[in-house]
C-alpha cells in the first residue's frame, strides 16, 4: 500500500500506482476528495500532454498546485490517465 501524506494527513492511499519519472500516480479514485481544492495552473510535458492541477488543503492550510494529472494525456503517456501524481512536500511512502 502507498500512502501520500501531507500536513499529517493521508490524502491518498492505494496498491495500485504506476511509477513515471519517479512520481507515483494514483487512481483519481483514490485520492481524499476533501483535501482537493481546484486550481487554474497548467504546464506542459513535451511528451505527456498538458497538466492539471489541484491545490491541497488540510487543517486549514493549503499547498498551492500540489498535486497534478493529466486529463487526456499523449499516447506515450497512457499509462497515466485517470491518475494523479503528488509534489511541494507531500510525502509518498510504501
Amino acid at each position: 500500500m502507498v500512502r501520500a501524506i501531507w500536513n499529517g494527513a493521508v490524502v491518498a492511499e492505494s496498491d495500485d500506482t504506476v511509477i513515471v519519472e519517479g512520481n507515483h500516480y494514483f487512481p483519481r479514485s483514490a485520492v481524499e476528495e476533501r483535501y482537493l481544492v481546484p486550481s487554474s495552473h497548467e504546464t506542459f510535458c513535451g511528451w505527456k500532454g498538458t497538466a492539471s492541477y489541484y491545490t491541497l488543503e488540510v487543517g486549514g492550510e493549503r499547498n498551492p498546485d500540489a498535486l497534478w494529472y493529466y486529463a487526456d494525456p499523449a499516447p506515450a503517456a497512457e499509462a497515466v490517465r485517470g491518475r494523479v501524481a503528488f509534489r511541494y512536500g507531500v510525502t509518498v511512502e510504501p
